[in-house]
């Protein structure tokens, strides 16, 4: 299929979400546990109600989480569109691939040490990639 390799790096931010989340639960579920809250309990609760409950290296993985559902839902929009014009090989490929790692990064940092200086280099760097994507799909879909 032409213009599908763009699809590759889809399929792996997606898989790394799940991760994120399998990373989440099994942190938040003990941290729970140890502090005493029984989610059977809990009625109209969310998880920024948990923050001041739970310790902050649990709910960094919460928060990346949520950051995953973000920025990237505009990579999953222009992967797609870049994919169906035939324009989902070669550069932007490698792009897009440059996009997932610099958000695998971005994941790591913030979930284990979170420094914010570190997550914004890798947070604007990764926009810069999604920009070069938006951008070459606009130029194709407009030329």
């Amino acid at each position: 299929m032409i213009g599908a390799a763009i699809l590759q790096p889809v399929v792996a931010l997606l898989a790394w979400t799940m991760v994120m989340w399998v990373w989440m639960y099994a942190t938040r579920l003990p941290a729970m546990a140890k502090a005493g809250i029984d989610g059977k309990t809990m009625v109209g609760s969310t998880g920024a109600s948990l923050r001041a409950k739970l310790p902050d290296t649990v709910s960094w993985k919460a928060d990346n989480y949520n950051h995953l559902h973000e920025a990237p839902t505009l990579f999953y929009a222009v992967a797609l569109v870049l994919a169906i014009i035939g324009q989902g090989d070669g550069l932007n490929a490698a792009i897009a691939w440059a996009y997932v790692a610099l958000r695998v990064a971005h994941s790591l940092v913030q979930a284990t040490s979170n420094r914010v200086v570190i997550r914004f280099a890798l947070f604007a760097l990764s926009t810069l990639a999604l920009m070069a994507l938006i951008l070459h799909a606009a130029i194709a879909v407009f030329h």
